[in-house]
């Protein structure tokens, strides 16, 4: 099967010829530099390392790389909205940036791994006026999306899944670090009228973000990223009450927009780190085809269970190994072993795209992630 066809069956909870790859397609399944750079030294290439994402530090995977691996989904890497138009600055021991959104940024310059926030433009008592004014960041231009059509075409023609991602986070996540967490989680409490008003700025900005992507290059993309951080490793940030009543109904009019705008069918693939399980029924209910990353490590995400209750229904894209504890500090036999376990639990009747459960960190041996792929083209096959 070409890969794009294998990405699809799965989607459509049939069973391909293998477990289809992503390595670097959806933005929460790359990988920090610091270990791309280990992993080419594996494979014994040499090439120059380009950052692909600012703030995480991501690695923008040569094709060579994804071709020896098989990766089975290629991204259009637009720049993420809110970090495309920033300037690096020195100040001290940080190098800081501040981006569109006016979010300021800072990395230690030792040992720093990351950006973090350190300043919100909109933190403490606000206006509705200073919501209505906040600065939006610029959409592509004509030449920029006449660029990334061509590469869309380039890729769909190869044979490849083509996915676009969303501008750079998802509404509550920007909510949050326009606000600062502590005003946003004040705001859900009491001062709903301005959050709202907050979300549906936000809201505005992505429907004419996703117009111009599908309107230019809609024939070719199979699979749209979208995301929102609403979770913790324990259980949900806000109430599931909060969820239905802010968030989900905005869900629903984004995700139904890019449905109705598409030239063709097109897959939401919905990324939320943590205990989603709560809120499955309800993504589902709003048109999300897959979730991801599957936090396998996170309350009530065992993926035997995940699948046995909702794997009818949605499809997982990732849960593929754990990388907070068994990639990076695990031996290869026990990466093998925990690829095997996740295989077995999620591949059944398709519904399943392999990747690790969110971007593979700095501190992974290379050895391991050969040790991951290994196990996958081993147990991967239907």
């Amino acid at each position: 099967m070409e890969s794009k066809d294998r990405v699809i069956a799965a989607l459509n909870h049939r069973e391909p010829d293998r477990v289809p790859f992503d390595f670097g397609g959806n933005p929460n399944a790359g990988i920090h530099n610091i270990a791309y750079r280990r992993l080419l030294e594996l494979l014994g290439i040499e090439a120059k390392i380009k950052i692909d994402e600012i703030i995480t530090q991501q690695a923008k995977i040569h094709e060579e790389v994804l071709q020896k691996l098989h990766v089975d989904v290629r991204k259009l890497d637009y720049p993420v909205a809110g970090v495309s138009e920033y300037r690096i600055r020195e100040e001290g021991k940080y190098t800081t940036f501040i981006d569109s959104y006016g979010i300021k940024w800072a990395k230690p310059k030792q040992g720093g791994l990351y950006f973090d926030m350190i300043s919100h433009p909109l933190s403490g008592s606000i206006s509705e006026e200073q919501i209505s004014t906040l600065t939006m960041p610029s959409l592509p231009d004509k030449e920029r999306l006449k660029a990334l059509k061509v590469k869309a075409k380039n890729f769909s023609e190869a044979g490849y899944a083509v996915l676009v991602p969303e501008p750079g986070g998802g509404i509550f996540e920007l909510a949050s670090w326009i606000r600062g967490f502590e005003d946003i989680f004040l705001d859900i409490a009491g001062n709903s009228t301005l959050l709202e008003r907050l979300l549906d700025r936000l809201v505005e900005y992505r429907l004419s973000y996703w117009r111009l992507i599908l309107e230019e290059m809609g024939e070719y993309v199979d699979i749209i990223a979208e995301a929102d951080d609403v979770a913790t490793q324990s259980g949900m940030m806000i109430s599931p009450k909060a969820f239905r009543s802010i968030l989900k109904p905005r869900y629903r009019v984004i995700f139904s927009f890019i449905k109705r705008k598409a030239k063709k069918p097109v897959y939401i693939c919905f990324h939320s780190c943590g205990a989603i399980r709560e809120i499955i029924p309800d993504l589902i209910d709003v048109g999300v085809d897959a979730i991801n990353p599957v936090q396998v490590s996170a309350a009530d995400m065992d993926t035997n269970s995940l699948k046995s209750d909702f794997g009818r229904d949605i499809t997982f894209w990732g849960g593929g190994v754990d990388t907070q504890k068994i990639l990076p500090r695990g031996t290869t036999v026990e990466v093998k072993e925990e690829v095997k376990r996740r295989i077995t639990d999620l591949a059944p009747g398709g519904g399943f795209i392999f990747a690790a459960v969110h971007n593979i960190q700095a501190d992974v041996p290379p050895e391991n992630i050969m040790a991951m792929w290994e196990s996958l083209m081993e147990y991967g096959k239907y």
